[in-house]
């Protein structure tokens, strides 16, 4: 975050003239100028107190007995990168680890909404991620949480946040603005707590997040963005970005591990032609083993250019208009004097292989591996002990059932894969002779249940979805469930899924995968449920387990696990389920599982 270090600009000058020598001199690099849209050969940089003092031809000037001394050897000179948006939780990491994670792959910079934390500690779960924050290497900023719950009435989150506490943290360091609005009835609607919160914001001069997750651009759109949202990633189609950016928002274009959303909308400017100046790349949700397998924003930054970006532009688009739409650029988000000193080596730049990071003059990773110690952080006792139950699970407790028998007509919760979105669709089935529908792998159709694991209420809502492709007896669950973060379990046994939720109640949350009765794999997620306590690599591994027992299970769609946890987000069309029943998205209404049950 800012604040840690002072910019003394007598000092830049000083350096820049000659009269006192740099900290750090970088020689023959191709400066790739964002707030140009250059690329300058033979360039020097001179660093002093952690900020580029001078960006120019010769430094020498500049070189004193204790200056170190870097040559560049012609690569190119890439400011650090910005995530404009994404949940650390998501990548089951604390901020810690995660920042530890990003900084080899060239981000430098974070603009972190943790509702996920918000959603089962609130306001102090807030405050643990911004305490956290504020220790590391490289720039974390934090969005205020402002839907919790995201959809009042329709799930039953951990704890609450209003006006008053989002009043509260935008007098925090490290608050930047209010995190996504993903309550878009409310807005168009003029709910007074969604407005009242916007309204403090505002006030406070800070940037008012968007998530408008439904595909009419019709009124509700127009409603939606004149209630003050200035962004949205929610985008997954053309005509999205091209209206949000028409309407002044700025297009966030994710790439994260299961939501692939920059192909379709990155047309704007390739084929449409659309001034670029108002998108930007994020990746929303990266899980643990794409930021160690694959890379963070470099990886959003190849595929952009993949799909026809220019790579100049691919690399604005993580630097410089976010750190301009965040207000910061006097900051970071380009090479110049007076930003902090926060750049990359990169030898290739329409490959984008990152070969040093530099975060505040310092060399913070080469060749892959951080250059930092691994700092010990401690967290309170109240922080695992998130999963409470009233009582352990039955088989019995996730059966369903109706009054009719032979052929009923069930809405089921259908997959999209690589997309946040889900469909609803209605199939016919069979009911056994006493009533109770079974899970059918030959449709691809399982159950999926939602048990409360907050209030020990003992609520658990059962219904059914398709598209994982699960075989055999088994069962898949977690406790990273957006964003109430229940329990959610999805599978084709109803013993199965008993135990893997007790299981889970026993490691004191995680992601769990059982088969024929028996645990195949797990990650154990104690800090609220969400976040381990290990490092990425070890994290990684478990998790890569947890993927490989989704297909032991029979599934092969893209990142399963995401698509699990989104399954009970209920902001997010067309059908999701909740510890209070099945919701059409589309009317913000509860509907039966089976159709059948409206007439008995």
């Amino acid at each position: 975050m800012l604040g840690r270090m002072t910019k003394n600009t007598r000092r830049l000058v000083d350096c820049a003239m000659g009269r006192i020598p740099a900290d750090l001199v970088i020689r023959n690099g191709r400066w790739v100028c964002v707030q140009s849209g250059e690329i300058i050969p033979s360039i020097d940089l001179a660093i002093i107190d952690g900020r580029f003092a001078l960006v120019g031809q010769d430094a020498s000037h500049t070189i004193g007995a204790e200056t170190r001394m870097v040559d560049a050897k012609g690569q190119y000179l890439v400011p650090g990168l910005l995530d404009g948006h994404v949940h650390i939780e998501s990548g089951m990491l604390t901020v810690t680890e995660f920042v530890r994670a990003v900084i080899p792959h060239g981000t430098t910079g974070l603009f972190v909404d943790p509702h996920e934390i918000a959603n089962v500690f609130g306001l102090r779960g807030v405050r643990l991620m911004v305490d956290e924050a504020f220790h590391q290497p490289i720039h974390v900023f934090v969005q205020m949480p402002s839907c919790v719950p995201s959809a009042p009435g329709l799930e039953t989150p951990g704890a609450a946040i209003g006006p008053a506490e989002v009043a509260e943290a935008m007098t925090w360091p490290g608050i930047i603005g209010l995190g996504e609005m993903m309550n878009f009835p409310g807005v168009y609607n003029s709910d007074e707590k969604v407005h009242a919160e916007m309204s403090v914001t505002r006030q406070a001069g800070k940037v008012i997040g968007g998530h408008y997750a439904s595909p009419d651009l019709g009124l509700p759109f127009h409603g939606y963005v004149a209630g003050g949202p200035q962004d949205d990633h929610e985008g997954t189609r053309l005509e999205d970005a091209v209206e949000r950016v028409r309407q002044g928002m700025y297009v966030m274009m994710r790439y994260g591990s299961a939501w692939h959303d920059v192909a379709a909308q990155v047309k704007a400017i390739t084929q449409l032609g659309l001034d670029p100046r108002h998108f930007l790349l994020c990746t929303d949700d990266a899980h643990c083993a794409t930021l160690v397998e694959e890379g963070h924003m470099d990886r959003v930054i190849r595929h952009a250019i993949a799909e026809g970006l220019d790579p100049l532009l691919a690399v604005q688009m993580a630097t410089l208009t976010t750190a301009e739409y965040f207000g910061v650029s006097q900051e970071m988000g380009m090479i110049a004097p007076g930003r902090y000193a926060d750049f990359l080596l990169v030898g290739d730049l329409a490959q984008f292989d990152v070969n040093s990071v530099f975060g505040k003059g310092e060399l913070l990773a080469q060749n892959g591996r951080i250059n930092i110690p691994r700092p010990i952080i401690s967290y309170p006792e109240w922080v695992t002990q998130s999963v409470n139950l009233m009582k352990p699970v039955q088989s019995e407790d996730f059966c369903l059932s109706t009054n009719r028998k032979g052929r009923v007509t069930a809405n089921v919760i259908g997959i999209l894969e690589n997309q946040a979105p889900t469909r609803h669709v209605q199939m016919e089935i069979d009911t056994g002779a006493d009533g109770e529908i079974s899970a059918n792998p030959d449709l691809d159709l399982a159950k999926v249940a939602v048990v409360e694991r907050h209030h020990k209420s003992g609520r658990i809502q059962v219904g059914l979805v398709q598209g994982f492709g699960l075989k055999g007896q088994c069962a898949v669950a977690t406790t990273v469930a957006h964003d109430a973060h229940q329990i959610i379990v999805a599978g084709t046994d109803d013993q199965n899924m008993a135990l893997a939720v007790n299981q889970l109640k026993e490691m004191g949350g995680g992601q769990i995968v059982v088969k024929d009765g028996i645990v195949i794999a797990r990650v154990e997620l104690p800090i609220a449920g969400l976040i381990s306590s290990e490092p990425a690599e070890v994290v990684s591994q478990k998790a890569a387990k947890v993927l490989a027992g989704f297909q032991a299970c029979g599934c092969t769609i893209n990142n399963p696990n995401m698509q699990l946890s989104l399954l009970a987000l209920v902001v997010i069309p067309e059908l999701r389920i909740s510890d209070l029943g099945l919701v059409d998205v589309t009317k913000f209404e509860f509907i039966p599982v089976i159709e059948e049950q409206r007439q008995s």
